[in-house]
């Protein structure tokens, strides 16, 4: 069923594609000039584009698009005047436009390795095509202009049509990112359109306007409007680089267990990648899953406390007093990393009964006691271990592991979670 619908983008996306090439080979580039200034401006904007592609477990989410890029895009399908003449592109010669332009810009990044994945181009596809189907036929037959003429209510067609892309797309990528993982779709949805709030909307406003520009002041307009753009974009880059530091920072330090000999080797990282994937199963937000990842790797800090290792580093099976010093210390010492206080007080109540606890703290706790109960004897992963560990888990329902966690992590280890979950990488 999944990949059923992954296959029923990417075909509509190739067909659409094939077409639209065929069509403009055919019949000829109307306004050659315009044509390549637009290709120009789509082709900078990939190229510009650096290390987007991972998200904070290295699934390739395709949610970080080229703004400039899809600015652009989305501008050439709503054109309908260059300097107050009218254009006759149409749909297929701006899909083809923009087809064309980004597998330009995206050839550098493929030839390093670091390409994006089919899926963002499909999602570049289609969703040119909804905003170009809507508004190419109505203004070039005039009925646009008999509804609202050219003034203020052009302005806020063109803002609706592009809030309706922008659902289109976060759809789109929800779908496709729920059939890559295997996520449930209702939260991947939720991210999406909170994503589609921040950049997404000053991609839809530079849009219009470059479209609104060009249609009065010309080609000339394009690079006046794509200077703002770029800046929020390498402004993202920047962004972006600081939170990958951050984040293997604090990977470096949560490995300071393991290298003093306390915990398994990889152990916090594992505990992460794992309860990510319940987090996300779930359903908790992206920055609930920041916190979560950044209390999971950092639940066994306060084990640097103790004078002689717990044995194997399994903590799940310590008298609750000793879990809960061991708790209150790593809480303490989290709030001197400089971490978000959440993380510093889901990494001190862990010890607690789950009813007291915040979500992320039982996800934890639950991850935690499963990888301690499958791991400490000799780090084995056999089929009936999990089985074990799960019911025993499920034993423990009553106080230290709420029921609905357990059976999260039980759906997520029976999809194959360990495969599907890409581990943080090392500091």
């Amino acid at each position: 069923m999944r990949a059923g619908a992954v296959w029923a983008v990417r075909g509509a996306a190739g067909l659409l594609t094939a077409v639209a090439l065929g069509h403009t080979l055919w019949n000829g580039v109307h306004e050659p000039g315009t044509a390549l200034a637009f290709g120009i401006l789509i082709t900078v904007g990939e190229l510009a584009r650096r290390d987007q592609w991972a998200d904070r477990q290295g699934e390739d989410t395709g949610r970080r698009p080229a703004p400039l890029a899809s600015a652009g895009a989305l501008a050439y399908a709503l054109l309908g005047q260059n300097a107050g003449q009218p254009t006759h592109h149409g749909v297929l010669q701006a899909v083809a436009v923009v087809v064309a332009a980004t597998l330009a810009g995206i050839v550098p990044h493929v030839a390093r390795g670091r390409g994006p994945a089919l899926d963002h181009l499909s999602r570049r596809v289609l969703t040119v095509a909804f905003a170009a189907v809507c508004f190419q036929p109505l203004y070039n037959s005039g009925r646009l202009g008999e509804w609202g003429g050219q003034g203020p209510y052009l302005v806020v067609f063109l803002l609706c049509l592009l809030g309706l892309t922008a659902l289109c797309d976060a759809v789109l990528a929800a779908a496709l990112a729920g059939a890559r993982t295997g996520w449930p779709y209702g939260p991947l949805l939720r991210d999406e359109l909170r994503a589609q709030l921040g950049i997404g909307a000053a991609i839809c406003a530079t849009g219009v306007v470059m479209a609104l520009g060009v249609a009065v002041a010309g080609l000339w307009a394009i690079p006046v409007f794509s200077v703002p753009l770029l800046l929020t974009q390498l402004s993202f880059h920047r962004i972006t680089a600081i939170r990958t530091t951050y984040r293997q920072t604090i990977t470096s330090l949560a490995r300071a267990t393991e290298i003093a000999g306390y915990t398994r080797p990889g152990h916090s990282r594992r505990v992460a990648a794992l309860s990510c994937a319940v987090g996300r199963e779930l359903g908790l937000s992206e920055r609930e899953l920041t916190v979560l990842e950044y209390a999971a790797l950092m639940h066994d800090i306060g084990q640097l406390s103790l004078v002689d290792p717990v044995p194997a580093g399994a903590t799940a099976e310590l008298p609750a007093a000793e879990a809960r010093r061991i708790a209150e210390l790593g809480g303490e010492v989290a709030r001197q990393t400089g971490v978000p206080a959440e993380v510093a007080v889901v990494v001190e109540r862990q010890a607690d009964p789950y009813r007291e606890q915040p979500v992320a703290a039982r996800i934890v706790r639950a991850v935690n006691a499963y990888e301690d109960l499958t791991g400490a004897a000799g780090g084995s992963r056999h089929p009936g271990g999990s089985l074990a560990a799960l019911e025993q888990l499920r034993l423990g329902t009553g106080r230290d592991y709420q029921p609905e966690v357990v059976e999260c992590l039980a759906r997520v280890l029976a999809r194959g979670g360990r495969d599907r979950v890409v581990p943080v990488p090392p500091g």
